[in-house]
């Protein structure tokens, strides 16, 4: 049973079958952060097509920091009455610690559905 292009992303899984895992760890681990499964391990279509290929998906992660900041400050305006610059400086903080192999994460399965040339092909 073939997955949505929605759960596909949501789930971090292959283009090109949407089964094979595009990473080795969990989606909240802080180990092997950046790492990628160079082919998958069901359709042993190719991850990683160049080096270097990931470098891109800087821009979608820094989306998700801006747009974590963003919701962070306006959620912090609208609950504390007279906000210090402590509180501010601490969500963001907290937050981005807590997220950031998340955002990692989904930064580069975003890329890699959006610029790779893998095309699913449902089996």
């Amino acid at each position: 049973m073939s997955k949505s292009l929605a759960a596909a992303i949501a789930q971090a899984k292959c283009p090109k079958c949407r089964q094979g895992n595009m990473f080795p760890v969990s989606p909240f681990s802080y180990r092997k952060l950046s790492v990628i499964h160079s082919r998958c391990e069901v359709c042993d279509a190719s991850l990683v097509p160049e080096p270097g290929f990931y470098d891109g998906a800087m821009y979608i992660s820094y989306a998700f920091s801006v747009a974590l900041m963003v919701t962070s400050l306006v959620a912090i305006n609208v609950l504390v009455a007279e906000p210090k610059l402590w509180m501010y400086l601490t969500s963001v903080v907290v937050l981005t610690i807590f997220l950031m192999p998340a955002m990692l994460r989904y930064s580069k399965t975003l890329y890699q559905y959006g610029m790779g040339k893998l095309k699913y092909r449902g089996y």
